[in-house]
């Protein structure tokens, strides 16, 4: 029997994607899904597509936007089975892509994280005439950036080979429940003091320092509708570039360790650098970033000795995935051999 999988989903305002995403869920062709959605206030005619789905979908419905963090801590907690795929509702699944994740799941013991291969699709959710990678993982930068692996590249046959790679990116990433409880620590899965953005990251590294790992599995395809990215920031709203600036600093506060600072800190000062003079003369409305990091301050402090004190890798384990060009690792023979059944194939 399949071992059960919870999908979790946070909306707001997103009445344009969330039909389509949650048919692709439904059309899976693994189960048993329990899917959990959490609403944030949306008034868009959101709601009422949900409540369409009552009976096939278990809904929550917040009074106010508590951002995606602390949303979907709040969808993990509603579900309870042993993997849980975090989903947006601007994704759109192939049918197998669940089947593809899950039966790369007996890989690795220590595999707390699998993502597949997300293409790019447009706000009309057709794709563009050139098929183009949307994600296949994260890695960082020396400069303590992250990115997600091919973004904007061709998907030509690039990046087809299963492997590990630094994190997921949440639009569609599958996490082991161990690892939820693990790196949580009595405290919350997603930070909710990021509200929204680089939450993903922050989970990716803080995973790494634990010892867990990401597999990336270019069989499990899906769609997904990308409204930010690096090249579009003047076009996204001022809040959102302000929690952007906000975040960088809280996920170097938590997980950056002495060690990692010294190799790379003249490319990671100067990013700083950039960034702060950014604000300062050209951005000013991500001013109040740096309020909202002196006042979670204290908790962020408090949440790194934890992590600090149970840290199961060396700065030299963690630094080969700080490279200026997407890195990854290999799996070995005989973890192939066990996921012999995720299918490797080209699309």
């Amino acid at each position: 029997m399949s071992r059960p999988v919870s999908v979790t989903l946070v909306t707001y305002n997103t009445r344009q994607y969330i039909e389509p995403c949650l048919e692709s869920i439904l059309r899976q062709n693994y189960s048993p899904l329990d899917v959990v959605v959490v609403d944030n206030a949306s008034m868009d005619g959101t709601r009422g597509i949900l409540a369409r789905y009552e009976g096939r979908i278990r809904v929550s419905y917040n009074n106010d936007n508590i951002g995606f963090a602390a949303a979907q801590n709040q969808a993990i907690a509603r579900s309870s089975s042993d993997w849980v795929l975090v989903l947006n509702p601007d994704v759109v699944l192939a049918p197998d892509f669940v089947e593809q994740l899950m039966a790369a799941a007996s890989v690795d013991s220590r595999v707390g994280t699998i993502c597949g291969r997300l293409l790019a699709i447009g706000r009309d959710l057709q794709p563009p005439k050139r098929p183009l990678i949307d994600s296949a993982g994260l890695y960082f930068t020396p400069a303590m950036r992250h990115f997600d692996r091919g973004w904007h590249e061709p998907d030509d046959g690039r990046y087809r080979e299963m492997e590990y790679v630094f994190g997921a990116s949440a639009a569609a990433a599958l996490y082991r429940r161990e690892m939820i409880a693990d790196i949580s620590d009595g405290q919350s899965f997603f930070d909710p003091d990021f509200f929204a953005y680089r939450e993903d990251a922050d989970v990716a590294w803080r995973a790494q320092l634990l010892g867990w790992r990401c597999l990336y599995v270019p069989g499990a395809v899906a769609h997904h509708v990308r409204t930010v990215n690096p090249a579009n920031r003047h076009a996204v709203p001022a809040v959102l570039n302000m929690h952007s600036v906000k975040n960088r600093f809280l996920m170097r506060i938590k997980n950056m360790t002495p060690g990692l600072y010294r190799r790379f800190w003249m490319p990671t000062t100067g990013r700083d650098l950039l960034v702060i003079g950014g604000c300062l003369l050209r951005e000013p409305k991500s001013l109040p970033a740096f309020w909202h990091i002196a006042r979670s301050f204290r908790r962020s402090l408090a949440w790194r000795r934890k992590i600090m004190s149970r840290r199961q890798v060396s700065d030299e384990s963690l630094a080969h995935w700080f490279s200026s060009r997407p890195s990854a690792q290999p799996v070995d023979k005989v973890a192939l051999e066990v996921g012999a059944t995720v299918s490797l194939c080209n699309r």
